[in-house]
């Protein structure tokens, strides 16, 4: 059994401390010479363009429906932090539509001497006149919520208010909220997130408010939800106790919240008197076996009383899975990733239900399918679809209730992409698996160029065709090459292509990336010395891997808000809500895996790597900072070339179209140098 590796001192422990002085000036003198080193002219012109590009005028103002007026977030130039504004469907249609603005971000922000950053707005159904507007400072996410008047377009005086935190609130009715918040003595979870839901009446103190619901303080989050359809009132719980796996209750007056008995990784829907139920494992209820990956039905009512007879509605094939599903008023909407193209279906219940593909959809290409009208109670059958693809502008298309599609509107070109072609390609992974990825970069290539690979390979997110905007300006236009991979981990092929990602099997992810790395070279699209690898997050510790495991493979590793610590991550804000996706470092039989995907722990002073940047933000309460700052100073310590970048705010992503600008103008900068070399 392996000796606990936490029992060797850690140099840098102090560089979690994220405000202590020490660790501060740590990473200003950092951030110092990052910026002295990359920010160059090159560095400015790309940070113009990528700015310019996303606040441009005429990019797609995309919308949601509230009785009758179309509500949008728009960020520019102009307007850095935001204007939350609204229009009429008529008017939306125009080149030029005229907005009224609901609430000036900017200006809030100035007036209470704030970093607000907007994160959205749930109103009181069914009139939505008084709305939840949370704000967060600095783009953490933890927030601070706000009762508004939409029809007034101001906060109400004395009405509900709470304190920064995590988590937040749903009407109940115009008097009464459910609270499931972050406030108060035990009210976290060990993640960091709500444990307790409560019953907030107005004028009331929060503090005191009753309690109704309350978790295990080792689940990762508990919250409540509203079923406001008239005949059909009704309120669930929900018990998240890993990432993969919860339950939920539905509230009863005159007895304790009954749960719905289901498998605790399948996730499922309620309309009226149906339910609807994605499954991840097979399930076998009454003796009948229904396939992980498949979307069964059944009335609720018939389900509460003990039958398990369900009809299913999507069955998955080979690379064929169900990426997604939602109630439009009569019909439910499904997504089908069919060997990673996009279609879109409409089921509609009955006796039997129907079920019917969306016609003239464009194909190869990724359609992100959502509806037109926010909440329940206003609902109707148009839907919204996004269109996209890596080469070609993002459309906006209406989908009318008979189902005839709408062109509404369609993003601005930002590069030129006629020189370009998108290709599929498959790498054999160490186990024999075939792994899929895309190439993005001149057509009739003649030769190695600097390329970029991309990935994430976790917690079941699907890597799909997108406009690539601004890569396509700074990187695409200038003959260079990027690249997508679709490793295990992922959810672009199912239950399966996750679990096989999970846990034990991150490793085996990583060697996925690093497969396409090869496969890349052996094709001739780039020398080891041009391959850069970049990710974020989850996909900062994919990069991580390449540094410590494959450092022959790349010449440069661009690596964002990452997690690199497994030793420890889950002694770091919400690292505990990651068990279930990569183990416990605390349990000895996990840890004889994790230590081998620890990437901060398997630095080697004899061996050679390429030069890496690594960015965090001081505001990122999800993925602590000291992930990076860590692995910086242990870099640094053997002597390597190392860059790092942390500002101010931020979050977990970046606070606003500028600060997004500059820090990916700050990463093409690094990879112009690194991979020039």
């Amino acid at each position: 059994m392996n000796k606990p590796m936490l029992e060797r001192p850690d140099p840098y422990l102090w560089l979690e401390e994220v405000e202590s002085d020490e660790a501060l000036a740590w990473v200003r003198a950092r951030n110092e010479i990052t910026q002295a080193a990359l920010c160059d002219a090159a560095f400015e012109a790309d940070k113009a363009a990528l700015y310019e590009i996303s606040t441009r005028p005429d990019n797609i103002p995309f919308v949601t429906r509230r009785v009758g007026q179309l509500y949008n977030f728009w960020q520019d130039a102009a307007h850095v932090r935001g204007l939350w504004r609204r229009t009429t469907m008529d008017d939306y249609r125009k080149a030029e539509p005229s907005w009224e603005t609901v609430l000036d971000i900017d200006a809030l922000a100035r007036e209470e001497n704030q970093d607000w950053v907007w994160k959205g707005c749930s109103a009181r159904e069914p009139e939505q006149r008084f709305g939840l507007v949370s704000l967060s400072r600095g783009g953490a996410d933890a927030v601070v919520v706000r009762e508004f008047d939409l029809a007034e377009k101001r906060f109400v005086t004395n009405g509900f208010a709470l304190p920064e935190a995590k988590g937040g609130a749903t009407w109940l009715d115009h008097d009464t909220l459910l609270v499931s918040t972050t406030l108060g003595e035990n009210a976290a979870t060990a993640s960091g997130y709500p444990r307790t839901v409560r019953l907030w009446r107005r004028g009331t103190d929060v503090m005191q408010a009753p309690l109704l619901f309350e978790g295990d303080i080792s689940d990762i989050y508990i919250s409540a939800s509203v079923d406001r359809e008239p005949g059909f009132e009704r309120t669930f719980y929900r018990r998240q106790i890993t990432f993969e796996e919860g339950i939920s209750y539905l509230a009863r007056d005159d007895a304790s919240p009954l749960a719905i008995d289901l498998p605790l990784d399948a996730h499922f829907d309620v309309e009226r008197d149906w339910m609807v139920v994605k499954l991840k494992t097979d399930w076998s209820p009454a003796g009948r076996t229904y396939p992980a990956d498949s979307l069964l039905a059944i009335s609720f009512s018939r389900f509460l009383g003990g039958d398990r007879n369900f009809e299913i509605l999507f069955e998955p094939a080979p690379r064929r899975v169900l990426a997604g599903f939602w109630w439009s008023r009569s019909r439910l909407v499904l997504t089908v990733l069919d060997n990673l193209s996009s279609q879109i279906w409409l089921a509609t219940p009955g006796r039997n239900w129907t079920l019917e593909r969306l016609e003239g959809m464009p194909e190869a290409v990724s359609v992100h399918a959502s509806p037109l009208d926010t909440g329940q109670l206003n609902r109707t059958d148009e839907i919204l679809l996004s269109i996209s693809s890596y080469v070609e502008p993002t459309k906006l298309a209406l989908v009318d209730e008979n189902k005839r599609i709408h062109l509404l509107k369609e993003t601005p070109p930002a590069f030129g992409g006629s020189g370009l072609e998108v290709t599929r390609h498959e790498a054999v992974s160490v186990d024999g698996e075939r792994i899929p990825y895309f190439q993005i970069g001149p057509k009739n290539q003649d030769g190695p160029r600097p390329t970029v690979l991309y990935g994430y390979g976790g917690f079941s997110v699907s890597l799909t065709p997108g406009y690539l905007g601004g890569i396509g300006k700074v990187w695409l236009e200038r003959g260079n090459v990027w690249v997508v991979a679709n490793i295990r981990g992922g959810g672009e092929f199912g239950a399966d292509w996750h679990k096989a990602g999970m846990r034990a099997g991150k490793r085996l992810s990583h060697d996925d990336f690093a497969a396409i790395a090869g496969d890349l070279v052996e094709r001739g699209v780039a020398t080891s010395d041009q391959l850069a690898a970049y990710g974020g997050s989850n996909g900062g510790l994919l990069v991580g891997n390449m540094l410590t495991r494959y450092p022959d493979r790349f010449g440069a590793i661009w690596c964002t808000v990452p997690l690199l610590d497994m030793r420890r991550y889950t002694r770091l804000l919400a690292g505990p809500s990651w068990v279930a996706e990569y183990g416990d470092p605390d349990k000895p039989e996990d840890w004889a895996f994790m230590e081998g995907f620890s990437a901060y722990q398997n630095l080697d002073a004899d061996r050679a790597y390429p030069p890496v940047l690594l960015v965090t933000s001081r505001r990122d309460d999800r993925v602590h900072p000291g992930h990076a700052r860590k692995m910086t100073a242990k870099l640094e310590a053997l002597k390597r070339t190392v860059f790092f970048y942390e500002p101010e705010d931020g979050g977990h992503g970046a606070a606003n179209k500028k600060q997004a600008a500059f820090l990916s103008a700050l990463g093409f900068a690094f990879l112009r140098k690194a991979l020039s070399r």
